[in-house]
């Protein structure tokens, strides 16, 4: 049994897993009348790899029940996948390296401040988006594919280990 600790999510500690996706506190240039700020290029997105194209969707995810014993995990290897929280709610993110499978020596458990999302990098591990204290909905951006299947991996961790997230 592992159990990580949560740490918060900070652009740094999550480089190696994606991008942190927030307001910038620099940069970004006035628009509409100097109604409004906008920041470009705020994730690398990696959506239109052998014919996939951009998908906007709405996820609705019940609150996680913890501590949630975590056995698998997935990945998307053709493209990127954006999480970003609608209502200002802080959510878990759980991510691992490993190449075939993923890794539970190197999984990461972050909490967002609920401002914050995340972009995960194509092919990197995740746990399906988990919501804390209440139903959270989330904008995501991902790819969509002739066959849901063909862009996304769900893997037991190797040995059946179990990753419990308090």
């Amino acid at each position: 049994m592992i159990r990580p600790k949560r740490e918060a999510l900070t652009a740094a500690a999550f480089a190696g897993f994606g991008d942190v996706v927030e307001v910038p506190e620099q940069g970004g240039r006035l628009i509409n009348s100097g109604t409004a700020w906008r920041f470009d290029d705020v994730a690398s997105l990696a959506l239109d790899k052998n014919g996939g194209r951009a998908l906007l969707s709405l996820f609705r995810v019940q609150p996680a029940r913890l501590p949630l014993r975590c056995t698998r995990l997935e990945r998307h290897p053709m493209s990127s996948q954006l999480f970003l929280p609608i209502g200002g709610l802080p959510f878990l993110v759980v991510v691992a390296h490993g190449h075939d499978a993923p890794d539970p020596a190197t999984l990461r458990v972050f909490v967002t401040n609920g401002h914050q999302g995340v972009n995960y990098a194509p092919g990197t591990w995740h746990h399906p988006a988990i919501a804390l204290d209440t139903v959270t909905d989330f904008l995501v951006l991902g790819r969509a594919d002739a066959r849901p299947d063909d862009n996304c991996d769900e893997l037991p961790f190797p040995g059946e280990a179990v990753v419990e997230i308090s």
